[in-house]
């Protein structure tokens, strides 16, 4: 192709889009976060119940809740990308019923998959557990397939937000913009796991050297976690829409607008 992909472009570009939209961007972090928490305390205290019915509402609704947030972030991260000189309104950011239950049913699928392959994996160490060889090649082969499957169908999520594309069309749309470009999209997981850990080092660090107690040490460890979130976590979600936008363009064969405007 002559619009190849490149790593090294979409993380410079990822890291532009996030310098330039950095407070939008981690105030939805935040909000997604205290919104999180807020789920939690109300499945404690008010949704309390040993039934299934029971489990299965709770299920459903952070279920619902999830697809909202993980939604209107990528549609928040289109947006800003989109219409950099432009003013957008609340309701822009806010995905469709149609998209969050594309989301839901794409979730369900994949719960599906891993719940089949556990009890594949159950099997198996019953009844050959004995033979270590076959065994430990089974999970190599199982965790290999999970992974080329994860980064085959990573961007049919954003394609149901860019596209308001159905869950198999979305599946189908980004096996194909990731065929040509495996290597280089599993280039872009490497980083991501290394932006992860790079940013959670400095706060271990500091947790480690500080002396914290045992009284005090769940809630530093806590505020850690939330500080580390609420940072990464846009890096992170930038760099997986724009190395989307990229691969579209790519595939497509046409001028990266993405990069002509950041």
């Amino acid at each position: 192709m002559y619009h190849a992909f490149s790593i090294a472009e979409t993380i410079k570009t990822a890291w532009n889009v996030l310098k330039k939209n950095f407070i939008p961007l981690v105030v939805y972090s935040a909000i997604s976060l205290f919104i999180n928490g807020l789920v939690d305390f109300f499945n404690a205290f008010i949704f309390v119940g040993d039934d299934r019915v029971s489990q299965f509402s709770t299920i459903i609704i952070q279920m619902i809740i999830q697809a909202y947030l993980a939604l209107s972030f990528y549609k928040l991260i289109l947006t800003l990308m989109d219409r950099e000189y432009y003013e957008f309104e609340f309701r822009d950011i806010v995905p469709s019923f149609k998209m969050a239950f594309n989301f839901i049913v794409i979730a369900f699928a994949y719960a599906v998959l891993i719940s089949v392959l556990l009890f594949v994996n159950v099997l198996i160490e019953r009844y050959i557990a004995y033979n270590e060889t076959i065994l430990a090649t089974f999970r190599i082969a199982e965790c290999g397939f999970v992974l080329y499957l994860l980064l085959r169908s990573i961007f049919c999520i954003c394609f149901i937000v860019d596209d308001d594309s159905l869950p198999i069309e979305s599946l189908k749309q980004s096996f194909e913009i990731t065929k040509d470009n495996f290597f280089k999209t599993l280039g872009i997981f490497f980083i991501i796991i290394g932006v992860l850990i790079a940013a959670l080092i400095p706060i271990l660090i500091v947790i480690l050297l500080s002396g914290i107690n045992q009284d005090t040490g769940e809630y530093i460890w806590r505020l850690a976690f939330y500080c580390w979130f609420i940072l990464t976590f846009p890096f992170v979600q930038v760099i997986i829409m724009v190395t989307y936008r990229k691969l579209v363009y790519s595939h497509l064969d046409v001028d990266d607008d993405i990069s002509e405007t950041i």
